[in-house]
């Protein structure tokens, strides 16, 4: 497992060319990329729709990379072992929403995967603190979910990033602390000045001219 200090690149697939999907995580984990970011959406919980575990399904013959699904439902509690028979390696769910969070974190790790807790924007970050050592990733959302292509949120978000990083500080724990939404060659490095170690990108990654280079930039920033 990677340590929570290492910077880790997950390109989500949210921004992919789905019409060649196996192209195109080939072509990521090609680039150096070290997970891929599956955001799987509502309609409900957020305003868009994406995708479901069929998708997860497809994709998981193409690669063992590391499958980081991040689930923007509005009952994860229900829907989650649809993604871990798909061949999720991690999954992620929001604080936001009306089910027993610390009964859905455990039973995601009792099935065998990561568990993630997810925050947004606009949330504040005590809601995530009683929940905080049972995860192994906290994921800030660093726009409002449901859509790509929108600007970093750096005076709302990163605040949230540098809280999750002196919580497990304090509390000797060893959560990853990723973050989604706007992350690119500048955006990265804002975020891990914060605190975050694991940044996910779609559109500066898939729609870059050299995503490898892309890919390493990042890394390195």
């Amino acid at each position: 497992m990677e340590d929570c200090n290492s910077r880790i690149i997950a390109p989500s697939l949210l921004a992919a060319d789905w019409g060649q999907v196996g192209a195109e995580v080939k072509r990521a984990e090609q680039a150096g990329a070290d997970w891929l970011h599956l955001d799987v959406m509502d309609g409900h919980f957020v305003p868009n729709i994406s995708f479901g575990p069929q998708f997860v399904g497809a994709v998981r013959p193409h690669t063992g990379m590391t499958l980081d699904v991040h689930l923007m439902l509005e009952r994860p509690d229900v829907y989650f072992p649809r993604f871990v028979e798909a061949g999720a390696d991690r999954i992620t769910v929001h604080i936001e929403v009306d089910h027993d969070v610390g009964a859905t974190l455990a039973a995601i790790r009792e099935a065998g995967c990561g568990c993630g807790l997810a925050i947004n924007p606009d949330s504040d970050f005590a809601s995530v603190e009683p929940y905080l050592d049972q995860i192994d990733l906290m994921l800030v959302m660093t726009v409002r979910p449901g859509f790509g292509g929108q600007a970093f949120m750096e005076s709302e978000t990163m605040p949230k990033v540098r809280a999750a990083r002196d919580w497990r500080r304090k509390h000797n724990l060893s959560y990853h602390i990723q973050v989604d939404g706007g992350i690119d060659g500048q955006t990265v490095a804002i975020a891990g000045e914060n605190g975050a170690n694991v940044m996910v990108a779609g559109t500066s990654l898939f729609k870059a001219p050299d995503m490898p280079e892309a890919v390493e930039q990042m890394r390195l920033a």
